[in-house]
């Protein structure tokens, strides 16, 4: 969502939790979030926020839905304000509707789902000179996947969901060996349940960001209702970013391959 202020925000994500019966379910994700959205939600009155818009790339496989009119014609569906319960589901269905029938097509043709948002912007780098490109490229991540946990659980799925590709995933419940295993051995990626006993996720991701192996490590946080998401914190810290438990196994295994550079 962009645009909106805090108390539209939650007044959208409060209808949006109530959703007609029989019909899909739809949550808002936080700006910090890695999962991919299925769709876009703007504030058509706040040129900041179309230009934010614009940036995120909506396409067929992601939509968007403008709420308030525009100054100027845009290619998207625009629900009136003030926003009432059934204009937004049916907004939705129709988004969403025109999304399955993308899909469908390119499901049918045998082509990947590729699309992928822009979570920052890219430096605009002159790369005519390869030698330039090439001290500017980064090599993919290196290493293992590290999950601090209260047990292993999560550890044995990922290892299942990557078993075709040996992907090295550790366990542990401790932030103490969490920062002596980012140390000691090539981590690339650390996924920290925040509602693990004892554990200051933020904390304990700092102490990692210390670490002369920094830079090549990844942290997420996942998140759940018990255990919310400090922004300020977690962007102090510097936490990659999270995603909201349960996590679907194609949001899971979508993040993972991204953080390592797999292939999608």
């Amino acid at each position: 969502m962009f645009g909106f202020d805090q108390g539209e925000c939650e007044h959208i994500a409060a209808m949006l939790s109530l959703g007609p019966a029989g019909g899909p379910g739809y949550f808002c994700l936080h700006e910090d979030s890695l999962q991919e959205p299925d769709l876009y939600m703007a504030n058509g009155e706040n040129i900041r926020a179309l230009a934010a818009l614009s940036d995120a790339r909506p396409c067929a496989l992601k939509p968007a839905l403008l709420v308030g009119r525009p100054q100027v014609e845009l290619p998207y569906p625009v629900l009136p304000r003030p926003v009432a319960s059934q204009a937004l589901f049916a907004a939705l269905a129709s988004v969403v509707a025109e999304r399955a029938e993308a899909l469908a097509a390119l499901t049918a043709r045998g082509l990947p789902q590729v699309a992928e948002r822009r979570r920052r912007q890219r430096p605009d780098f002159d790369l005519t000179d390869p030698a330039d490109y090439q001290r500017r490229r980064k090599g993919p991540p290196a290493g293992a996947v590290l999950i601090v946990d209260k047990g292993g659980a999560l550890r044995d799925h990922i290892s299942r969901l990557f078993s075709a590709r040996k992907l090295s995933v550790e366990w542990t419940d401790s932030a103490s060996t969490a920062v002596r295993l980012c140390d000691e051995t090539a981590v690339a990626v650390v996924l920290i349940n925040t509602s693990t006993p004892g554990v200051d996720p933020y904390a304990l991701c700092a102490e990692i960001k210390q670490l002369d192996a920094a830079n090549r490590i990844a942290v997420v946080l996942l998140v759940g209702d018990n255990s919310p998401y400090h922004t300020a914190r977690a962007r102090a810290a510097g936490v990659r970013g999270l995603l909201d438990k349960p996590v679907a196994d194609r949001h899971l295994e979508a993040t993972l391959k991204k953080l390592l550079s797999l292939p999608l």
